[in-house]
């Protein structure tokens, strides 16, 4: 007999894309960056001592907080460290939903893993489907409140699609909403804007939450490390269900120097839109549909009078060349690409003109 609870027993687990052990493929499927990280994390990480590794790390990682704080022009008292994005998202799930009650609204489709985590936790979810061109519909606040919604999160700039609402409907949205605004700017180094000036007092907006992550733009999936920025009262709740240790000392250590080298960093950013703007003129070129992105990663649907997107999603794999494919309404037809090196991405074009030309010719 199952010993979990009744809806941990009936739970679908978040699906991550495949990592593949080799080394020799073309991975695209995962919205890694592809350049490596700062010098100075790797020096930042050799400088850790055995001293330190031997007893516990800071608690709440106060000299990432004030460095964050300092990079965004908050107090420290404005940002929470957190064991990647994913673990800010469980934070504001637990800490703002209610078990059995008021819970989360969100957009379709959206990160897959919020479902999960509200699944876990008990709570209701709200989906509202997002417009014809991606975006959030004027009536999202509207609706998440006749649902009584708790948290609301957004993705901006948005996956899978790519597209960035702007600011001031951002402020709309959250003056309407009467719960969280938890928006999630996991790909935010690669667009042309950010949300944190709703963080300034004078907007007076105190339901306002960010979410970051070092995993895209600082090259640092690997290192699992996230923060949280907001009003200091969402800050200090969220504090409270946090796990105690949870980021280790390695992790804060290579994370602050990541901030410090945020000039090299924005270097890798520079090169990765500009690659976008390359390989989304080649996969139009190759009759492909695309999406605006101001991300890493492209949503581009095939040829309609060709091969599926699943079918090309499968041939792409069968070369060791690895790009995500969703079976799910309004995605099916499509294939979401990341953007690689320049090397990267004409393996990946040449594979698709070369199945595309063998389709037509079967």
């Amino acid at each position: 007999m199952p010993y979990e609870r009744d809806n941990i027993h009936r739970l679908t687990p978040y699906t991550p894309g495949e990592q593949p052990q080799r080394a020799d493929v073309v991975k695209l499927n995962t919205n890694e960056n592809p350049y490596p990280p700062p010098a100075a994390v790797l020096e930042a990480i050799r400088r850790v001592s055995a001293d330190q590794l031997r007893r516990y790390p800071p608690p709440r990682a106060q000299p990432f907080r004030e460095a964050a704080a300092r990079l965004h022009g908050l107090s420290p008292e404005q940002v929470i460290a957190t064991n990647g994005g994913d673990e800010l998202l469980r934070m504001a799930v637990t800490v703002f939903c209610e078990p059995g009650g008021r819970g989360l609204g969100e957009t379709y489709p959206t990160y897959s893993l919020y479902d999960v985590l509200a699944d876990i936790h008990g709570t209701s979810i709200t989906q509202v489907p997002l417009e014809d061109d991606w975006s959030v519909p004027e009536d999202f606040a509207a609706r998440l409140n006749d649902h009584g919604c708790r948290l609301g999160l957004l993705v901006n700039p948005h996956a899978p699609s790519g597209r960035r609402e702007p600011l001031d409907k951002l402020e709309r949205l959250a003056r309407a909403f009467r719960g969280v605004l938890l928006i999630d700017e996991a790909y935010v180094d690669f667009a042309e804007g950010d949300a944190t000036p709703l963080l300034d007092p004078e907007r007076g907006l105190d339901n306002v939450l960010l979410l970051r992550t070092l995993s895209k733009g600082y090259s640092l999936a690997g290192l699992r490390f996230g923060y949280g920025l907001g009003h200091p009262r969402l800050i200090e709740a969220l504090d409270k269900a946090r796990d105690s240790y949870n980021t280790d000392i390695l992790s804060q250590a290579a994370a602050t120097a990541a901030l410090s080298a945020r000039d090299e960093a924005r270097e890798s950013w520079k090169k990765v839109i500009a690659e976008r703007a390359r390989l989304a003129g080649a996969l139009r070129q190759l009759g492909f549909s695309v999406a605006p992105s101001q991300t890493n990663f492209l949503l581009a649907a095939p040829p309609g009078d060709g091969l599926s997107a699943q079918a090309l999603y499968r041939a792409l794999h069968d070369r060791a060349i690895f790009v995500r494919y969703w079976d799910a309404p309004r995605l099916d037809d499509k294939l979401r690409i990341t953007v690689g090196t320049p090397e990267q991405d004409d393996a990946l074009l040449g594979a698709i003109a070369e199945i595309l030309r063998e389709g037509a010719g079967g």
